[in-house]
Formats: structure tokens, C-alpha cells, sequence
């Protein structure tokens, strides 16, 4: 059966189930995708009527007991607290069930890491997903603080210190400069908000990093017809995944800031794009020929008329919400696997447009421009990849012939 109207609903949660059809079909769901959840729905309706539950007590704490029960009983679909989450949003935008509770935080460490966490946001003024990591980074740093029993006011330098050097060798050296950077903000947050006496930014230690030390990753031109042809563009998800893969390869913008575009940001007239950057910075890039006919072939026949928001780029199942940093990541991650290339990050794809147009002759100020950094340094690495240019300049080995 595949329409959601003819699923049988009784207890408390029947009264409801019209409206749930008509809520799932505004987001987009497919007729058998709003069967299953309405199915989902008479289910825990049934349950709680044989519990003895009103409409009202579906709590967290209830929700979680009966998908337990599902599971005990040998169920393996919608077993999971993300499937009640339609079902559960739309009761809730009724008032008919309480709202998800938020966690607070039980310990000097989670409260100091929420405290952390609302200055980079409303001070700082940064991006959910860097306060996320930077928090993170931090908490064993905390945890040791609250373990010990050790009042902030004896926080030392030495104590930073020892905290880094032994928490940084077992790590990756990126993880290790989050590490330390995420540290000295905190210690500056502590220091401004009078936790500690005096600032021990100081003393924590950097890491052992050499700039322009390594040469950048690219694909070669023949890999990337290989990652782009992997996209069916006779499907929705492929026509979205070449226009997302066009976009990182051509313009080498960031995941994030592909995540981030809005039908606003198109502006087709003056063939350009805005883009909404590291500091929430706003720039102009040029729209590419390619890149806009790869961005209109998906609005035009693959983009659902019924997206949540004006997003460029969403999911291709309902809801139709836009993708995230993580989605647009994936992307191309299954590219690559389907090209045959192994494990490819859209950073790499950065680099490849990088290097593409050095390679076509641009310098490396215009470059910098296109890749919108702030240092020039930051574009230098790409001198590396210029072997034609570089072998003029080498100089014969000593007693080697011509």
C-alpha cells in the first residue's frame, strides 16, 4: 500500500493523522516514504494506548522506550529516535507533545565548555561547525581541571603546558594545531571573564609545523573528466552532484561555502556568484560558462519545487532541506570511489582548481584572488606545482652532464 491516508490509526494519536499525511506530503515525501511514517505513527499510537499514555506524555524519555521494545522485538527499520523525528517535530509545532528537552550541563567542565562555546559564538562571532571543534578540543583539558578538583585560580602555566605536551604526540598534526589553537582561546576566555588571575595564552607550546613544507594534492586533468563523468545526469542526484562537483573544481570554493548558497547568490545577469566565506565574509567570484549551465541544468530539472528553503543545494529525499558541509563532503567522497580515484576530499578539489589555473597561465596574486586568501603566503605553495617554471630556474648539478 502506498497511500499514506489508508493507514489504519487508532489511540490517542489518531486525531492527528490527516494532518501528518498533509505535513509529510508539503515536505516533499513520496507516497511510500509517508506510508512507512504513518505506519510508524499507528504503531507507537497503538502502543501507547495499550500503555495506558495520553497524547500528552509522549515524552523523550516514553519515545525511547518504545523503539526499545521494537528493537527487543526483533525490528531492525525505524527503530531509531531520528525516525520519530517527523512525527515528533510536527506534534510539537501543535503543542500537542512538550518540547525536546536541552541537555544542561552537570559538571564544572560541561558548564565552562557551554560558557566557551556561547562567547565564540556571540563574541567571537563564529561558525557553528568551528566552535563545535573547538569545544571538543578542549574538553579533555577540562575534564583533567575537574578530575583533580583543582580550583582555576591555581591554574598554572605549568599545568598548560604538561596538558599539551602530553595530549599532542599521539595526535595528527591538524588535530594537534586544533589542540593548541582551541586551548589559547580558551585560556584568553578565562583570563576575560576573570576565571584566571593572569593570561597563560603563553604557555601554551606550538606545534611542530612547517609551512609550504609539503606539496599541495591535485587531480590531473584526465581524473577530473573521470569524477565528473561518474555523475549520471540523467538522474536528480546526478545533475546535483556535477553542478556541486563543477563548482569545487572550477571556482575551488570550500565545502562550507558551496553548503551555504542561496538561490540569491546567482546573480545570472552579471554572471557572477557571491560567496559567503571564512568570516562570514561576502565576495564576488565570475560564474564559469560550465559552472552555470551545470547550476541551471539542476535547478531547472532536478531541484524539488517543494525545497524548505532557498538553498541551492538540498537533499535529494524528503525533507528536502539544504545539504550540509558534511552532504557536500560525501558528495564527493562517492565521486571519487566511483571514478576509481580512492578517497577524495573536496579540499583536494580546491587544490586541483589551484593548480589548473596556474598551469593556464595565471600568477599567483590572481589566484589568490579567485581562492580569496587573506595571505599571499597561503597562495605561494602553488610556485611548487609549476615544475616548467621552476626547471628554468634550477641550476645543473655539479659535475652532471647537460
Amino acid at each position: 500500500m502506498k497511500d499514506p491516508s489508508r493507514v489504519r490509526l487508532s489511540g490517542p494519536l489518531q486525531e492527528f493523522g490527516p494532518g501528518f499525511v498533509a505535513e509529510l506530503e508539503g515536505l516533499g515525501y513520496s507516497p511510500l516514504g509517508a506510508t512507512l511514517q504513518v505506519r510508524l505513527m499507528a504503531r507507537a499510537s497503538r502502543w501507547m494506548q495499550v500503555q495506558g499514555l495520553v497524547r500528552g506524555e509522549l515524552t523523550e524519555a516514553v519515545v525511547e522506550r518504545f523503539l526499545a521494545e521494537r528493537r527487543a522485538a526483533g525490528q531492525r527499520n525505524y527503530v531509531t529516535a531520528r525516525a520519530m523525528a517527523p512525527l515528533l517535530v510536527y506534534l510539537r509545532e501543535l503543542g500537542v507533545v512538550p518540547s525536546a528537552s536541552p541537555l544542561r550541563p552537570c559538571t564544572r567542565a560541561e558548564e565552562l565548555g557551554e560558557r566557551f562555546g556561547h562567547y565564540l559564538t556571540v563574541e567571537r562571532g563564529l561558525a557553528k561547525g568551528t566552535v563545535t571543534g573547538y569545544v571538543d578540543a578542549v574538553k579533555p583539558f577540562l575534564a583533567g581541571l575537574d578530575d583533580d578538583q583543582l580550583d582555576l585560580g591555581e591554574l598554572s602555566a605549568g599545568r598548560v603546558t604538561a596538558f599539551v605536551v602530553a595530549r599532542c604526540p599521539g595526535q595528527s598534526r591538524g588535530a594537534a594545531k586544533m589542540t593548541v589553537t582551541a586551548l589559547r582561546s580558551l585560556l584568553g576566555f578565562m583570563h576575560v571573564e576573570g576565571l584566571i588571575a593572569e593570561s597563560l595564552v603563553g604557555a601554551v607550546p606550538s606545534v611542530a609545523s612547517w609551512r609550504l613544507s609539503g606539496l599541495p594534492r591535485f587531480l590531473e586533468p584526465a581524473q577530473v573528466r573521470g569524477l565528473l563523468d561518474s555523475c549520471d545526469s540523467q538522474t536528480v542526484a546526478g545533475r546535483r552532484d556535477l553542478a556541486i562537483l563543477t563548482l569545487l573544481v572550477r571556482l575551488g570554493l570550500r565545502a562550507g561555502e558551496v553548503a551555504g548558497l542561496s538561490l540569491g547568490h546567482v546573480d545570472w545577469r552579471a554572471g557572477e556568484l557571491i560567496v559567503v566565506g571564512k568570516g562570514r565574509r561576502s565576495e564576488r567570484l565570475p560564474l564559469p560558462v560550465d559552472v552555470g549551465e551545470a547550476i541551471a541544468a539542476y535547478l531547472r530539472d532536478g531541484r524539488p519545487d517543494r525545497a524548505l528553503d532557498r538553498a541551492v543545494f538540498v537533499r535529494v529525499k524528503a525533507p528536502h532541506r539544504r545539504l550540509t558541509t558534511g552532504g557536500i563532503t560525501q558528495v564527493v567522497v562517492s565521486a571519487g570511489r566511483r571514478a576509481g580515484l580512492g578517497q577524495v576530499h573536496a579540499h583536494r578539489l580546491r587544490h586541483t582548481a589551484a593548480t589548473s589555473m596556474l598551469r593556464a597561465g595565471a600568477p599567483l596574486h590572481e589566484i589568490g584572488q579567485v581562492l580569496r586568501h587573506r595571505e599571499q603566503l597561503s597562495t605561494a605553495i602553488y610556485a611548487k606545482v609549476d615544475r616548467a617554471a621552476l626547471r628554468s630556474l634550477a641550476r645543473p648539478w655539479p659535475g652532471a652532464g647537460s
